[in-house]
């Protein structure tokens, strides 16, 4: 039976779960700010034992989220982050490390792939994946611009490390790597997604076997 925790909190139901995937974005913090109350959640279930993993869908290693939490006041609770990007790192690194890929998104990404960057083309026709962790800076609103950057390569599969497909920072609304994706998916390219609700993501962050998980 679902249950509205508006009024009753977590502290309900904590105590009928063993592991918790919390979210970053929108619920730790807005992507400029941290969330007081959500902080004091988490010590709460530290208090009481209780194991939660920090699951976000940046498309970047664990170290740079925990720096930017950092930098926005968190002062704990570092070991629990786990990021899309880390989960996509090692699948890149163990299974495609011989392999060319094509990065679609920011420069603010790059350390994703800094162990096989030797691989980065910045030709299409010569890439035998496509890597996106996001959209290319002067192509941050024309999701256009993708549609026909890419129908001529949907033979190659896309690495998406972010399936998500907007984001809210502060007040401004910005497109994911997600949303590009799904323009592919929609030319009839094929997508491997790292990230939630992705199940990959969950399975290599911790440990879920015999537990009970919310």
């Amino acid at each position: 039976m679902s249950k509205n925790l508006d009024h009753l909190g977590i502290k309900s139901i904590a105590n009928s779960y063993d592991l918790y995937f919390i979210d970053l974005w929108g619920v730790i913090h807005n992507g400029i700010n941290l969330y007081e109350n959500s902080i004091e959640v988490l010590d709460n279930l530290a208090k009481a034992k209780k194991d939660f993993v920090l699951l976000t869908n940046a498309p970047r290693p664990n170290t740079n989220v925990i720096n930017f939490l950092k930098k926005i006041g968190l002062k704990k609770h570092f070991d629990k982050v786990f990021t899309s990007g880390e989960a996509a790192q090692k699948y890149l690194f163990n299974e495609l490390h011989d392999q060319k890929f094509f990065h679609i998104g920011p420069p603010r990404d790059f350390d994703l792939f800094k162990n096989i960057k030797k691989n980065n083309v910045f030709n299409l026709k010569d890439a035998d994946y496509l890597l996106c962790t996001g959209l290319f800076d002067d192509y941050e609103n024309d999701l256009n611009y993708y549609t026909n950057l890419l129908s001529e390569h949907i033979s190659k599969k896309m690495i998406c490390t972010n399936p998500d497909l907007i984001v809210d920072r502060g007040d401004k609304r910005e497109f994911c790597a997600g949303s590009v994706a799904k323009i592919f998916e929609e030319i009839k390219g094929e997508v491997i997604y790292f990230g939630k609700p992705y199940p990959l993501v969950y399975n290599l962050s911790r440990n879920v076997i015999n537990k009970k998980v919310l």
